[in-house]
């Protein structure tokens, strides 16, 4: 038996980053960028007005007052997306949308509030600087500069920036395809009538879930039954995916082959027993680079392991350098007792509470109790060495969505 520390060494060891792929950039959201993006030209390619105005020259609005307007020739109208055609001279103004060109001779844009206008003439009533409400080329990024680097998370302001410098296609890394197989003769699929004595699947749902979360493709293939002969077919079939998971079959009962299995097809089984609850019969090997995990078949303890274990490797995989949860120390609000020996992963409730955080388990912790996993938003990791906590006391939980980053009213408006 392994501890927790040891099993996943074992599986971040063995998993290798995947290849590149080319995708369309919406697609690319989320994901790695395994080139550097540098730019083909200055954003903005042109000096271009900032607001809706006027194209002046600087020093003809020197003098410029709400009671002593300037008043300046209107010699033309520049729409965002045309070309000036006319140079500013002495005296002289075009009227300018935002984001339009700025015409020759005029190093300035007065916002229309600070005007008012016929066809002809425009009045000044107020002086501008040089340069005031201009962006000019190259502000944002300039030819040559390195925009995004590879190994970038792409987010939405990612997109947009590849969207700018004229890139409609990246080179991302793969998703990878993980395969899943539930195994027990007491399982049924969703859809198939359930008599008192079968248990619906869930674990394949579950499971995929968790898979498309963190950057996977699922692919479902079904229940195998307690035999060597339906669980060597599962098996064979998973092998065109980078990953394969199963649930149950990895304890020490009579028809618990999937250990055996995966050694009679030449997965090199690295370890099959953690020091860990929920969790412990949990199988871990890998295949000509492929990584193979064993989880248990109970709902609850098959989550788990793939929280601690399946997504860090997942995330490894498709070029992540963050691939764990965030965790904060947090406040228990009663006691707990665990054997000592075992991490402990209690589903747990966690909230902010003044400057800090409090915890609380979510109930009953048997790893059948699916509905302690719907309650939690996150898990308390009670070391091994530890078989009490008091209520008080600080203990470490893993965040399992962003319900705590978010909050229903923005602070910066006030009460």
């Amino acid at each position: 038996m392994v501890t927790v520390k040891e099993a996943l060494a074992h599986i971040l060891d063995s998993v290798e980053i995947l290849s590149l792929e080319k995708t369309d950039i919406l697609s690319a959201l989320g994901r790695v960028i395994g080139e550097d993006i540098s730019a083909p030209r200055h954003i903005p390619p042109k000096d271009n007005s900032a607001m809706d105005g006027y194209a002046v020259r600087s020093e003809d609005t020197a003098r410029a007052g709400a009671d002593n307007p300037v008043i300046l020739t209107v010699i033309e109208d520049i729409p965002a997306g045309y070309k000036p055609r006319k140079r500013i001279g002495p005296d002289e103004a075009a009227r300018i949308m935002t984001g339009a060109p700025i015409p020759e001779g005029a190093d300035a844009v007065v916002k229309v509030e600070e005007t008012t206008c016929d066809k002809a003439e425009v009045r000044i009533c107020a002086a501008v600087p040089h340069g005031e409400n201009i962006r000019y080329a190259g502000e944002d990024v300039r030819t040559g500069n390195l925009v995004i680097p590879a190994g970038t998370v792409l987010r939405p302001a990612e997109i947009g920036m590849l969207a700018a410098l004229g890139r409609s296609f990246v080179k991302v890394h793969r998703r990878p395809l993980v395969a899943l197989i539930s195994t027990g003769d007491e399982l049924v699929d969703i859809d198939d009538a359930v008599s008192t004595d079968k248990i619906v699947n869930s674990n394949s749902y579950s499971l995929a879930a968790q898979v498309i979360e963190c950057g996977g493709v699922p692919l479902q293939l079904g229940i195998a039954k307690d035999t060597r002969d339906d669980l060597t077919r599962k098996f064979s079939a998973a092998l065109r995916a980078d990953i394969i998971v199963s649930s149950a079959g990895v304890s020490v009962g009579d028809y618990d082959f999937v250990k055996d299995v995966m050694k009679d097809m030449g997965i090199d089984v690295q370890f099959w027993q953690v020091a860990q609850r929920p969790g412990k019969p949990m199988t871990f090997g890998s295949r000509e680079g492929k990584p193979v995990f064993g989880l248990p078949g109970n709902p609850v303890s098959s989550m788990v392991t793939f929280e601690q274990y399946v997504r860090p490797a997942i995330l490894k995989m498709t070029g992540h350098e963050n691939i764990f949860r965030r965790t904060v120390r947090a406040t228990l609000i009663h006691d707990i007792d665990k054997k000592r020996g075992l991490r402990y992963f209690f589903r747990a409730k966690v909230k902010r509470e003044g400057a800090g955080f409090v915890a609380e388990i979510t109930g009953e912790q048997g790893s059948g109790i699916l509905s302690s996993m719907v309650l939690a938003n996150g898990i308390m990791v009670i070391p091994e060495d530890t078989d009490f906590l008091k209520a008080g006391s600080q203990v470490m939980v893993q965040l399992l969505d962003n319900s705590q980053n978010f909050v229903k009213y923005p602070e910066y408006l006030g009460d």
